[in-house]
């Protein structure tokens, strides 16, 4: 399973680590706790200790995802905090460049992870271990984090190193096993610029080895078979290095209400070269709702070894038909409120949110057909599109 270019994601397995596995992230967490000590020190605080439910609903693409999670947070003085979180995603039905090729499929993945965040002088630092299990599919990920303010409290700064392991599976298939290992190096600059505004800059580079291709997806071919095309593997390189920077804004205005803005560059040793475009209104009215409008527009050029259609088979040492892959663009239309209370009924519960967001999605692909229509040339076939909505349903309670 390859992330798209706007969204890493943490996927692995269950493992027994060798040495280097522990020793790497082990040592940099060292290197991170020396930087903190030689660095003057404000006050930062721990997050808040508190009950997060959430539901998500993802509809589109021919694919229904959804599931709930929820997250329990417990502070321990003011110094020591330990979290965990436990997330559902069921899956039915299969994307078009998959139902081509395959029938429709139904799945489940379970996230369970565990964190720890401790507080010393002005520095946060941060451990978290995350699983997730599927059918075919299972995965760890060991994060490290820091955080430390400087130059009296108007400057943070942070870093991280995760380290996941992952062992891929095939339904049907009990001899397919392949690993994927994945290193995410995070650095982060958050610069309070007057009392009304705030900027943040992030660096983060991934690097990628092992099986990082689909075991079920399959790219097309020119035949002499009576569609006029066939099919076989894809076949991905064994490495990949991605590296992403954004910088993100937010400005107060005098009545209460926020702007904000990000831009965000995406490269990798694949060819893929993204960028990504955002901004965002907020505007609290009646003391305790907050609404929320946001835009945001994403483009990205294909990978080198991409195409809808190969001219024959083998034609070249990699292939994929992944559209993620392609060129192309999506648009993203956003609307949330939230209502903030605080339940008389519940004495230990001093406040809490509902929050409900609807995102609207619009996807254009400038080189990946439909080839599910019928009627046309092989090779004429109508590029996809797609829209899609996402919701997410929130309740937060802080005791």
């Amino acid at each position: 399973m390859v992330p798209k270019a706007d969204q890493v994601v943490a996927v692995g397995v269950t493992k027994v680590m060798d040495s280097s596995k522990v020793l790497k992230p082990l040592f940099l967490l060292v290197a991170c706790l020396f930087v903190i000590q030689s660095l003057p020190a404000p006050a930062a605080v721990l997050p808040e200790q508190a009950v997060e439910v959430l539901y998500h609903r993802y509809d589109q693409d021919g694919q229904l995802i959804d599931g709930p999670a929820i997250l329990v947070r417990k502070n321990f003085d003011s110094t020591f905090s330990l979290s965990g979180e436990y997330l559902v995603d069921s899956v039915s039905g299969a994307s078009i460049d998959v139902e081509s090729t395959a029938s429709e499929y139904e799945e489940e993945r379970i996230q369970t992870s565990v964190a720890m965040d401790y507080l010393t002088g002005k520095s946060i630092l941060s451990v978290s271990y995350s699983n997730s299990e599927e059918n075919d599919y299972e995965s760890n990920a060991l994060s490290f984090n820091v955080s430390q303010d400087v130059f009296g409290d108007l400057t943070t700064i942070s870093m991280g190193y995760t380290k996941g392991w992952d062992e891929v599976g095939k339904v049907g298939d009990d001899n397919f096993s392949e690993e994927l290992d994945r290193q995410q190096y995070r650095l982060g600059v958050t610069q309070i610029l007057t009392k009304n505004a705030i900027i943040n800059l992030d660096f983060e580079a991934i690097t990628d080895e092992g099986f990082l291709n689909n075991a079920y997806r399959q790219v097309r071919f020119v035949s002499d078979s009576a569609r006029g095309y066939d099919f076989q593997s894809e076949q991905y390189p064994t490495t990949r290095t991605s590296r992403a920077i954004a910088i993100r804004g937010m400005y107060y205005l005098p009545y209460r209400a926020a702007i904000r803005g990000e831009y965000r560059f995406f490269s990798d040793t694949w060819g893929i070269r993204a960028d990504q475009y955002e901004i965002g209104y907020i505007h609290p009215a009646f003391d305790q709702w907050i609404f929320e409008f946001k835009y945001r527009y994403y483009s990205q050029t294909k990978a080198d070894f991409y195409s809808d259609l190969f001219a024959f088979q083998n034609a070249q040492n990699f292939l994929a038909r992944d559209k993620e892959l392609s060129t192309f663009s999506n648009h993203t239309f956003g609307l949330g409120v939230t209502y903030e209370f605080q339940p008389s009924m519940i004495s230990f519960i001093e406040k809490g949110q509902i929050n409900l967001f609807v995102d609207y999605l619009k996807f254009e692909y400038e080189d990946f057909r439909d080839i599910t229509q019928e009627g046309y040339d092989v090779g004429d076939e109508p590029f996809y599109e797609f829209d899609a909505l996402v919701t997410r349903l929130f309740l937060k309670l802080e005791y």
